[in-house]
């Protein structure tokens, strides 16, 4: 029997591996016949099928994972030759490929033909959203609609990175339903620090690095609504700070009155200082503005982003 396990969603694809060794394991105690052959690593077919060969200890079907088979020529021709004959073997043959895979292959067809075939393709849209509310579902937490709209719009398809933050956010809201500034405190990715050096350069008047700061996540593929959204967020908790500094809030009670979360009251405080009260109204104004244009269609993203730096 022949499995073909592939797909760009390399969380899933694991997943769905891991899962399928560990029926195994607990059909085959032994654990003796579970055999990893990596074909990068100078291992050939005859490597392969002398495993194949040897009489299993206990009577046990083997389980063979394979990876890497698209890296070698002579190995594809080989296995394509006996793809019958290992197609009826009693033995398990799971091929397995954390990425996409060439569908234009001889291989590729061939599996098509003769093995059970699993391809996970990058989540997106509702298929995103779904996979992450089973998330939470199988960790017991509730997450609203807003809050998931924002979680998959930020976090993108990098599913092993999503399930750190569904991980994070389970454990902060153990106890109650997950909102959007929830999402917007804990999921948060290293976009974060680079977001700091943006609004310290818009400070300092360096419009030239605030810039270059900005289109660098962008061309990393990074979002740019997420990337206004976090701006959004930054320049909020600044202006609650520096309200609340004006009035001669201790430093010690700045969480409490903010509301805020003590490591974001923190890593905001030093930065008011750069700031007058009547700056940041006026920034946030803007970013208010900016958020409108955007959704009702008069200005793409990217485009206002460059204007937002230009303008402050």
């Amino acid at each position: 029997m022949i499995y073909f396990i592939f797909g760009e969603d390399s969380y899933r694809s694991k997943r769905k591996l891991e899962e399928i060794i560990e029926e195994y394991k607990r059909v085959h105690k032994s654990g003796l016949n579970l055999i990893y052959i990596d074909i990068g690593e100078e291992k050939n077919y005859n490597d392969f099928y002398s495993n194949l060969k040897i009489t299993s200890m206990f009577a046990e079907k083997k389980l063979i994972i394979l990876r890497n088979v698209f890296t070698d020529a002579k190995f594809q021709e080989d296995f394509i030759e006996n793809i019958k004959k290992l197609e009826e073997s009693k033995d398990i043959i799971i091929i397995y490929e954390n990425k996409a895979s060439d569908k234009r292959t001889k291989l590729f067809k061939n599996l098509q033909k003769y093995a059970k075939c699993q391809e996970f393709d990058s989540l997106k849209g509702a298929s995103l959203k779904k996979w992450i509310s089973l998330e939470f579902d199988k960790n017991k937490v509730k997450i609203n609609n807003e809050a998931l709209d924002f979680l998959s719009a930020v976090g993108g398809s990098n599913l092993w990175e999503m399930a750190n933050e569904i991980n994070k956010l389970s454990n902060y809201k153990a106890d109650s339903t997950i909102k959007k500034e929830d999402v917007e405190l804990m999921a948060r990715p290293a976009i974060e620090n680079d977001i700091f050096k943006t609004i310290d350069a818009i400070a300092s008047k360096d419009k030239k690095q605030a810039i270059l700061l900005l289109h660098k996540h962008i061309e990393n593929g990074d979002n740019a609504l997420y990337l206004l959204s976090m701006i959004s967020y930054q320049f909020r908790n600044l202006l609650t700070i520096k309200e609340l500094q004006d009035t001669q809030v201790s430093y010690g009670s700045l969480a409490k009155k903010s509301g805020l979360h003590p490591f974001v009251v923190q890593k905001t405080s030093y930065m008011c200082s750069r700031f007058s009260i009547q700056d940041l109204k006026k920034i946030y104004r803007k970013i208010f503005q900016i958020d409108l244009d955007i959704k009702t269609g008069k200005i793409d993203a990217e485009t206002a982003l460059d204007l937002f730096v230009a303008e402050s």
